[in-house]
């Protein structure tokens, strides 16, 4: 029997961060196509709307919640300033992160 609690989906990736320039610059780290299709699974039940998927989310020793941006078919994860700080990151390093949705 599954705990109501215990995660739709988690995934372990690594990712070369990148920045997206709009009216304010944000940090992502792309996920791997490779889970496209299980995160699009687990967003029937997790979305709340306009294809935004929350998550909780590990990048070093730094825990956050936020919302993967579905782009292209695949997904971003936006990493927070309040992370990037604290983990002395930003675009262009390599990280490896730790995801859970639902």
């Amino acid at each position: 029997m599954t705990d109501s609690r215990d995660p739709l989906v988690r995934l372990d990736f690594e990712a070369v961060l990148i920045e997206w320039r709009g009216p304010a610059p944000f940090v992502f780290a792309p996920i791997p196509d490779r889970h496209s299709g299980e995160i699009a699974h687990a967003a029937r039940q997790a979305s709340y709307g306009w294809g935004v998927v929350p998550v909780a989310a590990v990048i070093g020793r730094t825990r956050f919640a936020t919302s993967l941006f579905p782009r292209n078919g695949g997904y971003l994860l936006p990493v927070k300033v309040a992370v990037q700080r604290a983990e002395s990151i930003g675009p262009g390093a390599c990280v490896s992160a730790h995801i859970e949705i639902g």
